[in-house]
């Protein structure tokens, strides 16, 4: 017997190359059908374990020793993941000991690029030094100076503040795992703030979102993001007060 496919699946289902979300998965009596729902499952304890996922310090640090920086191991007020989770004020934080760290590298300089763990450390894990093996040699090229690179432990966005202030940097670059979704757990996303501070708030940064392989590609990512770091250096603003006219410029 030939199953009927209502109509509203049949004019959704053309959307499904270009999305990886769930949409036009079709339905069993009353429910979805046993394959998507086992997919649903998968992705969900996916999202769970990257959330619980922890920095690889060993093998990133080896890593970012191809940029010839200085690679400096800091760590938020908090002290073990469940805080983390239920205490989102102390991964804003630097603890004392690192606070104290960050003097020995006091001068003036660029940017300071900023490397947590977020929602999700295996996107960082996966994700971050493919980026900047592309951005970094732009931004020398550039001419722009960089503070040591930051690796952070249980840190959440603002964390760049406190860091950046510390290291004396014109602007704070995070690169932070994102809050893990049911289609993608390995998201990457990257906060620029010009001028960090202790106190700021969210509408100070601008964000590029989304970056991995089955989203943002590293090449794109780096495009907006070099274009945001000139347009914040040239305008001395970041946040609500800088727009991405990338796009409208190439137009």
């Amino acid at each position: 017997m030939k199953r009927n496919v209502p109509q509203e699946i049949h004019s959704l289902r053309a959307l499904k190359e270009f999305t990886t979300a769930r949409i036009a998965i079709g339905r069993v009596g009353t429910s979805i059908p046993l394959k998507q729902f086992l997919e649903f499952k998968l992705a969900h304890a996916h999202a769970r374990d990257a959330v619980y996922s922890e920095l690889d310090i060993s093998s990133l640090t080896d890593l970012l020793k191809l940029f010839t920086l200085p690679v400096l191991h800091l760590q938020s007020k908090v002290s073990y993941r469940e805080q983390y989770l239920q205490r989102p004020d102390m991964g804003r934080r630097l603890n004392d000991e690192s606070i104290q760290l960050l003097k020995e590298y006091h001068s003036e300089t660029d940017i300071a690029i900023i490397i947590a763990d977020g929602l999700s450390a295996t996107a960082v894990n996966q994700n971050s030094l493919g980026l900047l093996q592309i951005l970094i040699p732009q931004l020398t090229a550039a001419g722009f100076k960089l503070a040591p690179i930051s690796l952070v432990e249980q840190g959440r966005v603002a964390i760049g503040d406190d860091i950046g202030h510390g290291l004396n940097a014109k602007l704070s670059m995070v690169l932070i795992g994102e809050r893990p979704g049911l289609s993608s757990a390995d998201s990457l996303g990257v906060y620029l703030t010009y001028s960090p501070k202790p106190g700021l708030t969210d509408e100070t940064r601008n964000c590029v979102s989304n970056i991995r392989p089955g989203g943002l590609s590293y090449a794109k990512a780096t495009k907006k993001i070099f274009y945001l770091i000139n347009e914040a250096f040239k305008r001395k603003s970041s946040g609500v007060m800088l727009k991405d006219n990338a796009g409208l410029l190439e137009s």
